[in-house]
C-alpha cells in the first residue's frame, strides 16, 4: 500500500510528499544546526505518519513526550535498569505500541546506555513481531559519535553498536531509522552512510557543508546555499522524497515541544526595593541557626605527658599478637571463594542476559556477604574471571598447556566476546561437541543465533580458529595454535546450559 506523507511545500507551490513505504526501506538522515527546525521536521513526520505506522522516538531532551496527549504514544521513562528497558522494548514490538523513550534528566553516558539497551531490545525481537516501525533518534551524534569523548569506551561501543544495527541491519527486522544531527562531522560515518534519504537544513561550518554536498551529490561550490537556508527550510533528496535536490519548506504541526526557542521579553523597571529583593532571604530560605557551646578539651598536666613519653614499653617476642577481627585467608582460599561466588551467579538463568555492570555490582555485594578479604576485583578482571567461569573448565584441564595457551590467545580479544571464545576453546581442549548457536548466543548475552555465528566468523578472521562443516551438517571448530578441535556438534541444537539447569531442577 502506497502512503504519501505531506511534509510541506516544495518549489512552484507543489506539495512536498514523502513515500512512507519507501522510507521504511531506505531510512532518513536529517542535518541542521541548532535552530534550523530539525525537531519541527521530525514532529511533522511523526504526526503525519502516526496513523499508518508504529513509531518509537529516542528523545534525549524530552521534547516529544507531548505526542502522547494527541496521538496516544506511551512515554517510557529512561530512568530504569538496562534489563528492564530491553524487556519493555520486546513487549513494544509484540503489541505494536508507539512510544517515546524519555531520556531527559540523565547524563550523557546514562543516555547512551539506556538507548543501547532499548534499541537492542527492538532489534532482538522474535521474528514473529518484525512489524514495520519508524525509529526516530534525535541528536543522533550523542548516540553514534564519530570520535571518543568523555564517556567510557564501554558505553560508547554499546551505543554505537546499537545505532549501527539500527541503520545497517534494521530493515529486514522492520526497523526504519530516522536520525537527526546538528553536525554531520560529529556523527559516525558508517551510521550516516546507510541512509538513502536526506533533508539538509541550515549549517555554517565548511566541513559540515562539504559532507552535506557530498551526500546530496552536489558540487562543493553549491554547498554555500546551506548557509542561506531559513528556519524550517531544507534541501531534500532520496527515493522517498525526490530524485533530484529539492527545496522543501516544512509545514505546521499540531503539537508543540515542552521547551521552545527563547523569546525576548521586556525587563521589569528597577525600583528602590531591588536590593531588598536580592539580599533579603525569602521565608522558606530562613533557617534557625542553633549555636552550640564549645566545650574546651580537658587539659592534661605536663608532668603526666612527660611520664608517658619516658616510659619504655617492652614487648616479649613470645607474646601472642592481638587477634584480628577476621581470620586470615591465603590467596588460594580467596580465589576459591571468588570462583564459588562466580558459579553461584551463573546458576541464575537470567545472568547471561544482564549487563556486566549489573553482574559486577551483584558480585561485590556477594563478596561482602562472604567476607572475602583483600582488594576487590577490578571490572576488567571480573569480566575475564566471569568468562572463564562460564566456560566451565575443570581444575585438571585448567592446569594443562592447551588451556593456558587459550588464555593467552584470548588477551587480544575484546572483553565482551571472550566468554564465547572460552566456551568454544573448552570444547576443543576437552574434545567435546561444538556448542550450538543457542549456547554461544546465551554466552554473548543475546537471543540472536545470527550474532553467535558472526562471532565465530570474527574469530576466524582473527586467525584464531578454522570452522568447517562435516558431511552430516555438524560443525567443527579447530584451533591451529592449540593443536586441537571440537567434536562435531549440531549448530541448530538446543542450549546445553538451559538443558542442564532443567535436568538439575
Amino acid at each position: 500500500m502506497k502512503v504519501d506523507i505531506d511534509m510541506g511545500a516544495a518549489s512552484a507551490g507543489a506539495k512536498a510528499m514523502l513515500d512512507l513505504e519507501e522510507l521504511l526501506a531506505t531510512r532518513l538522515l536529517v542535518q541542521g544546526n541548532s535552530g534550523s527546525g530539525k525537531s519541527h521536521l521530525l514532529r511533522r513526520l511523526l504526526e503525519q505518519s502516526a496513523q499508518w505506522v508504529q513509531q518509537c522516538v529516542v528523545d534525549p531532551e524530552g521534547d516529544f513526550v507531548t505526542l502522547a496527549d494527541k496521538y496516544g504514544h506511551v512515554v517510557v521513562d529512561g530512568a530504569r535498569t538496562e534489563s528492564e528497558l530491553t524487556r519493555i522494548a520486546a513487549r513494544i514490538r509484540q503489541h505494536r505500541v508507539s512510544v517515546v523513550l524519555d531520556l531527559e534528566g540523565l547524563d550523557v553516558e546514562q543516555q547512551m546506555r539506556c538507548a543501547a539497551a532499548f534499541l537492542g531490545g527492538l532489534f532482538d525481537a522474535e521474528r514473529d513481531y518484525w512489524y514495520p516501525m519508524l525509529v526516530v533518534v534525535d541528536e543522533a551524534q550523542l548516540f553514534a559519535p564519530a570520535v571518543a569523548g568523555e564517556v567510557s569506551d564501554e558505553a560508547r561501543k554499546l551505543s554505537l553498536g546499537a545505532m549501527t544495527n539500527l541503520m545497517c541491519r534494521g530493515r529486514k527486522r522492520g526497523l526504519a531509522g530516522v536520525i537527526a544531527t546538528q553536525r554531520l562531522a560529529k556523527l559516525a560515518k558508517n551510521v550516516a552512510a546507510e541512509a538513502s534519504n536526506f533533508l539538509m537544513g541550515r549549517t555554517f561550518l565548511d566541513i559540515d557543508m562539504a559532507r552535506a554536498a557530498d551526500l546530496l551529490g552536489m558540487e562543493r561550490r553549491q554547498a554555500e546555499q546551506f548557509r542561506d537556508l531559513a528556519r524550517g527550510h531544507f534541501v531534500a533528496l532520496g527515493p522517498a522524497l525526490s530524485r533530484r535536490p529539492l527545496a522543501v519548506t516544512i509545514g505546521p504541526v499540531e503539537t508543540s515541544a515542552r521547551s521552545a526557542s527563547p523569546k525576548l521579553t521586556p525587563l521589569p523597571q528597577p525600583g528602590e526595593d531591588a536590593r531588598d529583593l536580592i539580599f533579603t532571604p525569602a521565608p522558606e530560605e530562613r533557617r534557625v541557626v542553633v549555636r552550640r557551646a564549645v566545650v574546651p578539651p580537658t587539659s592534661t598536666p605536663t608532668a603526666d605527658i612527660l611520664s608517658q613519653l619516658t616510659q619504655t614499653q617492652f614487648v616479649s617476642a613470645a607474646e601472642t599478637p592481638a587477634p584480628t577481627l577476621f581470620p586470615e585467608i591465603d590467596e588460594t582460599e580467596r580465589n576459591g571463594m571468588i570462583n564459588t561466588i562466580m558459579h553461584e551467579m551463573l546458576n541464575d538463568p537470567d545472568a547471561s542476559f544482564r549487563t556486566d555492570a549489573v553482574l559486577y555490582q551483584d558480585f561485590l555485594v556477594r563478596c561482602r556477604i562472604r567476607r572475602v578479604l583483600g582488594d576487590p576485583l577490578s571490572l576488567p578482571a571480573f569480566r575475564r574471571n566471569l568468562a572463564v567461569a562460564r566456560a566451565g573448565i575443570d581444575g585438571e584441564t585448567a592446569q594443562g598447556e592447551p588451556w593456558q595457551q587459550a588464555l593467552e590467545l584470548s588477551k587480544g580479544l575484546p572483553d565482551d566476546v571472550q566468554g564465547v571464545f572460552f566456551i568454544v576453546a573448552q570444547a576443543a581442549v576437552t574434545g567435546s561437541p561444538c556448542p550450538s548457536d543457542a549456547t554461544l548466543a546465551r554466552a554473548y548475552g543475546t537471543h540472536s543465533a545470527r550474532r553467535a555465528r558472526r562471532l565465530l566468523t570474527y574469530f576466524e578472521e582473527q586467525g584464531l580458529v578454522v570452522v568447517r562443516t562435516d558431511f552430516t551438517g555438524n560443525r567443527v571448530v579447530a584451533f591451529p595454535d592449540l593443536g586441537c578441535e571440537t567434536g562435531p556438534g549440531d549448530p541448530n541444537g538446543p542450549d546445553e546450559g538451559v538443558q542442564e539447569q532443567h535436568a538439575a531442577e
